[in-house]
């Protein structure tokens, strides 16, 4: 069974930071992308980042840039986020999922698991 396991998050001051982490047992290939996302109450999931599993080329949302640095070990099957200098608009609900190639919307990905939450407030 098919199964995608996202853990790390909790509750954080601003300016905190938290690593988030994705493990999964779906099969992966170079050619494909493994991508974070979150989803805020009464909002639509919106991409935050994403990894090539083969080349490692990564890509960010604008609002994260030079923030939240993906990352990902092979040998583990798992993709990391590392968050740093939280916002408040940094809350939701954090997911992975697999993408057969990059992209920034959500039905682009399967896979996901049920996420981990993310609070950021003082």
């Amino acid at each position: 069974q098919v199964q995608t396991v996202e853990s790390g998050g909790g509750l954080v001051q601003p300016g905190g930071s938290l690593r988030l982490s994705c493990v999964f047992s779906v099969n992966t290939f170079s050619s494909h992308v493994m991508g974070w996302f979150r989803q805020a109450p009464g909002k639509e999931r919106e991409f935050v980042a994403a990894i090539r599993w083969g080349a490692g080329t990564t890509y960010y949302a604008d609002s994260v840039k030079g923030r939240f640095t993906i990352s990902r070990d092979r040998a583990e099957s798992t993709v990391y986020l590392q968050m740093n200098n939280l916002k408040p608009e940094d809350a939701g609900l954090y997911y992975c999922g697999r993408g057969n190639s990059y992209d920034t919307s959500p039905r682009s990905y399967s896979y996901w698991g049920q996420g981990t939450q993310v609070t950021v407030s003082s």
